[in-house]
């Protein structure tokens, strides 16, 4: 047996080997009816296995090995259920759900919209469409609300965050052909295709796919002096563009100094050198702004956006860009340079323009500085009260972190110590959701957690979220406790998932 099938075995997970005819539903290729699925016909336990068999397979023994398997089944926009009963308070989804789970100023207005006789193509490529042309529109309204040098600029629509980041490589490389380095920061994250991959500054990441785009030069986040220099000596005429993050979600909300976003603004615009600000998981009110970047005091040449723009039901990504940066890639008979089969559909864009509707009307922006201040006061009162169990805390508006010290010192295991922080992390997470939290795992942070909940969540639910990260912390004083939450088996299949 293979240890592929020994983890599988062991872990209650199906192997990876095609099925054979006796699992084959009646009705010959369709094994599955979307009316059964509607009807919630399909058990969780069986979700769990087709979805180990047919899709991530280790990811989802991972997950599995720590309690965290789900199915999850929403309750409310903010909170949830798993297949235990265990009742959660949703703050995961990585930044992509503004309103929470099928928010009803949402759902409704999608529900209208598909009952409602179409006044356009679904997906109007060779033609105009209203929908996009009013998202494109409202768009740039509210950047230029607050950036007013951007009244001018325009859009380009996608399906998703790293997409929207591979088009504003691709403006920035036609706006300066003669250039050839991209300049980001340590602990980036951009997106994983090939393109986002190459500004995304990590080894584990960016290894098995080499060569990737570049030459690339990262630079520590933060570090006005050394930026400085950076351009000096690359040469600013080589210098295609600067990617910034004005806070680095994934790394665990790294908030730069005060003035360096202002001051790399500054040092770009005297080299004519653009900016891309990377708003997907800061933008549009999760930090209690627009655009964080703006607030900062950078007026960046792109701009690009995801996660919330699709409310939390549809994916769209949306590339800003200043119009002679644009017109340097889409002009003339070369407009069809760059292109997206599914980018500005109009179901996407009618959603997207009601996100920004309920952001605006319910007044989520502010809300959301609000209830982060409360939120990062609760955090540093619960880490005084565990500093053997939490090390920073760190805010921005709505987006939060929290930082699990070490379960034990890497020396005393056999595995990789770099693996350490990812225990650590998970072992939090897996603290989190047994305490009623769904919380997020941090793709470019080392044994951080963090909380992103919806920004319409009421703040007595808010309240309860943080009482329950106090109780988990109450009950794990100490990170070597949350061990106790695998067993003796799931460590050794945690290790030889990780060899």
């Amino acid at each position: 047996m293979s240890d592929h099938e020994r983890d599988a075995r062991d872990a209650g997970l199906p192997d990876a080997s095609p099925s054979t005819d006796s699992n084959r539903q009646p009705g010959g290729r369709l094994r599955h009816s979307s009316e059964a699925l509607l009807a919630d016909a399909l058990a969780p336990d069986e979700a769990f296995r087709l979805d180990a068999e047919r899709g991530n397979h280790d990811l989802l023994q991972l997950i599995k090995l720590f309690g965290l398997e789900g199915p999850l089944r929403p309750i409310n926009p903010w909170e949830l259920e798993d297949p235990h009963g265990r009742h959660l308070i949703h703050a995961g989804s990585y930044a992509a759900m503004p309103f929470g789970e099928a928010y009803p100023g949402i759902v409704d207005f999608a529900r209208r919209y598909l009952e409602t006789a179409p006044s356009t193509v679904a997906f109007p490529q060779q033609s105009a469409s209203a929908w996009r042309a009013a998202l494109q529109d409202t768009l740039i309204g509210i950047l230029a609300s607050v950036a007013p040098s951007h009244t001018d600029s325009q859009v380009f629509l996608s399906n998703s965050g790293a997409e929207a980041v591979e088009t504003a490589l691709k403006f920035a490389r036609a706006a300066r052909p003669k250039a050839t380095t991209l300049v980001n920061f340590s602990h980036a994250y951009h997106g994983k295709t090939l393109g986002a991959l190459s500004v995304t500054a990590n080894e584990e990441y960016q290894a098995p796919f080499r060569p990737l785009l570049g030459p690339v030069r990262t630079l520590p986040f933060g570090d006005a002096e050394v930026l400085t220099n950076a351009l000096h000596e690359i040469g600013p005429d080589r210098v295609q563009a600067i990617l910034v993050e004005p806070v680095q979600g994934e790394a665990g909300v790294i908030v730069p100094p005060a003035g360096f976003l202002r001051h790399l603004g500054e040092l770009a615009k005297a080299h004519g050198i653009p900016v891309i600000a990377d708003e997907i998981q800061s933008g549009l009110g999760r930090t209690g702004h627009w655009f964080a970047s703006v607030a900062d005091g950078l007026d960046p040449d792109i701009v690009t956006l995801a996660k919330p723009l699709g409310g939390g039901l549809v994916p769209i990504g949306a590339t800003i860009a200043r119009r002679d940066i644009y017109r340097a890639m889409l002009k003339g008979t070369h407009s069809k340079r760059h292109s997206n089969t599914f980018g500005g559909g109009a179901f996407a864009c009618a959603v997207a323009l009601r996100s920004l509707e309920v952001i605006n009307d319910e007044g989520l922006v502010e809300k959301a500085r609000s209830d982060g201040a409360y939120g990062l006061e609760r955090l540093r009162a619960i880490k005084a009260a565990h500093p053997h169990l939490m090390g920073e805390v760190r805010a921005a508006g709505m987006l939060f972190a929290i930082t699990i010290r070490p379960v034990l010192p890497s020396r005393l295991i056999p595995i990789d110590p770099s693996l350490m922080p990812f225990l650590s992390a998970a072992l939090g997470i897996a603290a989190l959701h047994r305490a009623g939290v769904h919380a997020c795992y941090s793709n470019n942070g080392e044994g951080v957690i963090r909380l992103t909940p919806p920004l319409t969540i009421p703040r007595a639910t808010l309240a309860e979220l943080f009482d329950r990260v106090d109780a988990m912390a109450d009950r794990h004083k100490r990170p070597i406790g949350m061990l106790r939450l695998l067993s003796a088996s799931d460590m050794t299949r945690l290790v030889r998932l990780a060899f």
